[in-house]
């Protein structure tokens, strides 16, 4: 008879606390959620089985899963030359592998994070498949980082390969044997490795044949030669209550592989390979011609359809890359094809500059009726403007003006004393009249003339500088004469004139760097650098190892160096057949505060720290980091609630 009452009151706690389960999963904020990744129930064949024949692998989960792009998240080794077919298909993944299993060699099949539930995208996490079609699976790792040789940015998504063939030619030769993929951060880790020596190369595999044979791919090399290892250790792993607080710090047992601070420089080769890109006519007045690559033999036109004698005026760029053919006769310019053939050096197929010869037809983009009639239509409106004027008896124009010739001077009011006045020309000069060209410098109340001196920039045909000894604090006007510029159709420039004051000393900064941890006899070149990894200004490093930067304006700055092994005082990529590495870049690890009137000498070892930890975070340029983390989306909201939660294993 007691047994009735039992069974009552058990029947009514269960109810209730069904009852109060309920209400607690139906709260507003919608109840506990699934933060829990899919789970691993089995493979065929097992995860690290030995002596495997067969070429499909076949994991089962738990729940319906995803994967997330397999030919970019999913990295085989060693490396399959024809493509495996990866596939999520309900709650099993397939993997087909079309290569021929290779004997004794242990396969790794790294999912990265690409695995997640169908419904809440809970990743299962970095997961990596083994078999071996061996007795034995090989277990052990090598892992570091690989960055852009020319500002140490994380390079992410290249290949990471290893060789035990430790010739120069196996990169060229044969494929990668066992590959890796960076992350988001540059960061790589090889596994699946045999006891052995190897060599470690980057690889952006532009053909897919995991071997270097491209110069517009991306590589990286060493000749250290690497024997991976493993010994026990011990970490200290922080266990999270929530987001914010931390609920333990335990001590964790593991197997520590080495080496694990590999740090490759990837660069692309100079693309020497010289073609013709593209002709085009966008102006009338020029004709561009756009290659692949410079050579001081520039092309040779011959006029089809006109005269092309003495036709031209050319400009090249200072790489010689681009040509541009400016047309000194304006019936030319007013002729809307030009037909002619061009003689140039191009790369063969053995890799030799021969004579090359095309039939080319350059089309002006816009007709000279329609230009024609664009003229007709401004003066036009010119002349209606003109003859209301007249009619209200305003003051007016009875000559059609002509259009002036639009110089650009770069003449700041404000200027820094290491700068100079900039003159850009829109075409070509016919007349440079430095007669015209005026400096005039305030001494007490009385102007007087100032020296300058006056040049074409950088040999370039229509940039001028004029380089002036400034005073400090004085105040000069830089005076232009009307048609002291005259171009090669007779236009002629508008007088022009600006006052210039000189920045005094206490409105900048001086900066000192001492650089240690180089070879006495490098030639060091430091980069000042914005917030953007701009280059702001440039300075060599002096016999003594110091390096100066004055004029430094008051604000925040980063600081590069490289080694110019060449002396041109311009970074340098590498060449992997002349065994020649990209010129070693460093960066300064701290941003640098500089205040006017601050003199600032800050000490720095380039070698104090690992490329990989040197550039500021602010700095860094990397791909957004698509890896999926795991959530606690309970436990933030138990401490939202106030009560403790307490994960289920």
């Amino acid at each position: 008879m007691r047994l009735l009452p039992l069974c009552a009151t058990f029947f009514i706690l269960h109810s209730s606390f069904f009852i109060m389960s309920c209400a607690r999963m139906g709260s507003p904020d919608g109840g506990w959620y699934d933060d829990d990744p899919p789970r691993i129930l089995g493979s065929t064949p097992a995860d690290k089985a030995t002596g495997v024949k067969s070429k499909k692998v076949t994991i089962y989960f738990d729940e319906f899963i995803k994967l997330a792009d397999p030919s970019q998240n999913v990295t085989i080794s060693p490396p399959q030359l024809e493509m495996p077919e990866i596939a999520a298909k309900g709650k099993k993944i397939v993997v087909q592998l079309k290569d021929t299993l290779k004997p004794d060699m242990t396969y790794t099949i790294d999912f990265s994070d690409a695995i997640s539930d169908n419904n809440e995208d809970n990743p299962l996490g970095n997961y990596t498949f083994t078999f071996s079609t061996g007795q034995q699976t090989d277990t052990l790792e090598m892992s570091g980082h690989v960055l852009s040789a020319e500002n140490l940015d994380p390079v992410a998504g290249i290949l990471v390969g290893l060789y035990n063939d430790l010739a120069d030619s196996a990169f060229r030769t044969k494929p990668l044997l066992r590959v890796a993929r960076t992350d988001a951060n540059g960061h790589f880790v090889i596994k699946g490795i045999a006891d052995g020596e190897y060599r470690i190369y980057a690889l952006q595999d532009l053909d897919g044949n995991y071997k270097f044979t491209q110069k517009s791919e991306m590589i990286a090399f060493s000749h250290n030669t690497y024997k991976p290892t493993v010994k026990p250790d011990m970490r200290q792993d922080t266990i999270w209550r929530d987001t914010l607080h931390i609920d333990s710090i335990a001590q964790v047992h593991y197997m520590h592989y080495y080496p694990d601070d590999i740090v490759l420089t990837a660069f692309q080769e100079k693309l020497t390979d010289r073609y013709l890109l593209k002709t085009e006519r966008k102006d009338a007045d020029r004709i561009q011609v756009f290659f692949s690559y410079g050579n001081e033999q520039l092309p040779v036109i011959r006029g089809l359809n006109f005269n092309s004698d003495d036709a031209f005026i050319v400009e090249s760029s200072a790489k010689k890359d681009s040509i541009t053919y400016w047309l000194r006769d304006t019936l030319l310019v007013n002729q809307d094809t030009l037909a002619f053939e061009m003689s140039y050096l191009m790369t063969d197929s053995l890799g030799q500059l021969v004579s090359k010869t095309d039939t080319i037809e350059a089309l002006a983009k816009t007709p000279y009726a329609k230009r024609l009639k664009a003229q007709q239509k401004e003066y036009e409106t010119w002349f209606k403007l003109q003859e209301k004027k007249r009619k209200r008896e305003e003051p007016y124009d009875s000559i059609y003006p002509v259009k002036p010739l639009e110089v650009k001077f770069n003449a700041p009011q404000a200027m820094d004393p290491n700068r100079s006045i900039l003159i850009e020309l829109p075409t070509p000069p016919a007349i440079v009249d430095t007669a015209a060209i005026h400096l005039y410098t305030k001494i007490d109340t009385l102007w007087y003339r100032a020296n300058y001196e006056f040049h074409q920039k950088d040999s370039l045909l229509r940039n001028y500088e004029m380089v002036v000894d400034w005073r400090s604090g004085a105040e000069y006007s830089f005076e232009v004469d009307s048609a002291a510029f005259v171009d090669i159709y007779d236009k002629a420039c508008k007088p022009f004139k600006q006052g210039i004051k000189v920045k005094t000393l206490d409105d900048y900064a001086t900066l000192f760097f001492d650089i240690s941890g180089y070879a006495d006899s490098a030639a060091v070149v430091v980069q000042l650098l914005d917030k953007s990894d701009k280059v702001v200004e440039t300075s060599k490093m002096d016999a003594d190892h110091s390096v100066a930067f004055y004029y430094v304006k008051p604000g925040t700055y980063y600081a590069r160096a490289f080694v110019d092994c060449n002396g041109n005082g311009l970074w340098d990529t590498g060449d992997y057949d002349a065994d020649q590495q990209a010129e070693a870049v460093y960066y300064y690890s701290r941003e640098i505060e500089t205040k006017a009137k601050f003199d600032i000498t800050l000490s720095w070892n380039l070698m104090e720290k690992p490329l990989n930890q040197q550039k500021p975070s602010a700095l860094v340029k990397k791909k957004s980091n698509k890896k999926q983390q795991r959530r606690n989306r309970n436990a933030d909201r138990a401490a939202k609630m106030g009560i403790e939660y307490i994960k289920k294993s």
